[in-house]
């Protein structure tokens, strides 16, 4: 046997160093994953000269470039568009289950499964207060349904992308989009369908008697007017109450000539220059007005509330600031700092005056709306305080065909061998900034830099494992220690080993970590690696044991009430399911 070298026992150790930290979870993952790199160079086993190529790796700007994709989905409202069709508060519980992972599953195919989730799920928890039944009991299956969509193409999870680029750095090619959809589509089917059926009713009854309730934004009051060609002129207020009801905003009257009309104005004529007054919370207005193509002022009507990357912004006023006594119009708050009042918020009561005109209150909630520099500035100038986590994109839903179009015609240019898919996605993304779905500052803001960072450096130490043989002693010992196995039964606890991984690690690390690891097991034992590559690539995205796993699982945790042990009562029954349905799959589509 060759000794253990000291570049082996160091880097192993360092290893172990990182993943006790990362479990730990005390210290950011990507400050653990920079320290550890710096170290590596220190001690000699990752060359300075190759210290941040990491950086440069395709898997890395892929990841980059498909967050950025997710945010111009969003923007342009093409997730809303389709889950408006499918979101009904009168179906039955499995039923909606049912119907939301695979919608849940198919968007995280193609856009990140994160972005998906968190617009899904603003959806879901919207279809369970209508319902009068727990969130908690559709929280959970939605989330593991958009971690097993993901598994369905090359871009739909960053393990996809490292274990594709792993391919091709030690074989030449890297599998294709589309390699991994024979096995994902499996995994996902019977995934959702035990979500669906049985999951749900696996967790805890306590959830059901106490349902935790999303914080909800304040109620406003704001105003809306209407285009030259809006099909409502001529129509009345009346007519919009079905679609306004839909959305959860009451229609309080309609503003003439710069007067309010008695009443509710339900059956007046609408004309060209009338506004029509609103009260519900800030999403529920943007959704409303959107859809209707109202205009607020300062925007734009052509494109419904927007033309460019826009953002809606709820600030407090406190006593003493420059606002209080003033409106927004004796501030000139639209002509001097191009932002709009679009609502305001106190303590519950109506208004008769315009939103405009009203002279605000410390302790009034404003809405504002404007690009996002520009509304920033404002509240720093009005002495206004932004609440945290109080700001909503305006949707450009006018720009949601053109959002889809451009993506589809971007992966299949990369399918079709036209381009790599990097220049592929990135085209795509200096197009949704050139038509403005993507602000120039969103492009940066949407990528999701820890996680970069942590790939950028663990990439580095993964390549100093196996240059120094320390990826040849684990196969080595796996295969010595499964002898008696036969081959399939090894690639089952490859699996296993790589699933546990990824319920306590970041599944990126995760997978940097494992493919190698898989490789050189095949290779000892003789047999085609791939299947061991396909099989790490499944594993490292099933994290259903712990809210830590998977980010999808930390962001459920507390609107849907769980608890630390609440996941594995749904999630190890379906880790064993993937396990049972994948394998056979994987030998199927890559023969040993």
């Amino acid at each position: 046997e060759q000794p253990v070298t000291y570049e082996q026992i160091f880097i192993f150790t360092l290893l172990a160093g990182v993943f006790a930290m990362l479990v730990w979870g005390r210290i950011r993952y990507d400050l653990v994953a920079l320290s550890a790199l710096v170290i590596a160079v220190a001690g000699g086993v990752v060359p300075a000269e190759h210290a941040f190529s990491g950086f440069g790796h395709e898997a890395v700007v892929i990841i980059a470039l498909v967050l950025v994709v997710s945010r111009a989905m969003v923007n342009a409202g093409a997730v809303e568009f389709i889950a408006q069709y499918v979101v009904n508060a009168q179906r039955s519980l499995p039923v909606h289950i049912g119907i939301m992972s695979v919608v849940g599953a198919a968007l995280s195919a193609v856009i990140n499964n994160v972005a998906a989730l968190v617009i899904l799920m603003t959806l879901d928890m919207e279809t369970a207060r209508k319902a009068a039944r727990s969130v908690s009991l559709s929280l959970m299956p939605l989330s593991f349904a958009t971690i097993l969509g993901g598994m369905i193409t090359l871009i739909g999870t960053p393990p996809n992308i490292v274990i594709a680029q792993y391919r091709r750095d030690a074989f030449g090619e890297p599998f294709a989009m589309f390699d991994f959809a024979p096995v994902g589509i499996v995994c996902a089917i019977a995934g959702i369908a035990f979500v669906a059926t049985i999951g749900w009713r696996l967790l805890p009854k306590r959830l059901q008697a106490s349902p935790q309730e999303a914080v909800e934004s304040a109620v406003y009051f704001a105003e809306a007017g209407f285009p030259e060609d809006s099909e409502w002129v001529g129509k009345t207020p009346r007519d919009l109450a079905e679609l306004a009801d839909q959305h959860d905003v009451v229609i309080l009257g309609l503003i003439r000539r710069g007067k309010r009309l008695a009443g509710f104005s339900f059956d007046e004529t609408i004309m060209k220059s009338d506004r029509l007054m609103l009260e519900g919370d800030p999403k529920s207005i943007e959704a409303f007005s959107g859809k209707a193509k109202l205009e607020i002022a300062g925007t734009p009507a052509k494109d419904g509330l927007t033309s460019r990357s826009m953002t809606i912004v709820e600030a407090i006023v406190p006593a003493g600031a420059r606002a209080e006594g003033r409106s927004a119009d004796s501030m000139r708050l639209l002509g001097r700092r191009g932002v709009t009042l679009l609502g305001l918020s106190r303590q519950g009561a109506r208004s008769r005056n315009r939103v405009r005109q009203t002279t605000i209150r410390a302790g009034d909630v404003l809405l504002l709306l404007g690009p996002d520099n520009r509304v920033a500035d404002a509240i720093e100038w009005m002495g206004a305080m932004a609440l945290a986590d109080k700001s909503h994109t305006v949707i450009q839903r006018s720009k949601a065909l053109t959002t889809i179009g451009i993506f589809a015609a971007a992966v299949a240019a990369a399918v079709a061998g036209l381009l790599p898919l990097t220049v592929a996605l990135a085209a795509a993304v200096a197009l949704y900034a050139f038509f403005n779905i993507v602000g120039p500052s969103e492009v940066y803001e949407a990528v999701e830099w820890p996680v970069i960072v942590l790939l950028g450096s663990l990439i580095p130490l993964g390549l100093a494992l196996e240059e120094t043989g320390g990826t040849a002693l684990i196969a080595d010992f796996i295969v010595q220690q499964t002898d008696a196995l036969p081959v399939w039964g090894v690639l089952v606890l490859v699996m296993v080993v790589t699933m546990t991984l990824s319920d306590f690690l970041n599944n990126v690390a995760t997978a940097l970590i494992a493919a190698p690891v898989a490789v050189g097991v095949a290779n000892s034992m003789g047999v085609n690696p791939d299947p061991f590559l396909m099989g790490v690539a499944v594993a490292a995205s099933c994290a259903f044991l712990t809210p830590i796993g998977h980010k999808n699982n930390t962001i459920i945790m507390g609107l849907g009430g769980y608890r630390f042990g609440d996941y594995w009562r749904m999630g190890l029954p379906l880790e064993i399911i993937i396990i049972l349905v994948s394998v056979p799959m994987i030998l199927l589509v890559w023969p040993l």
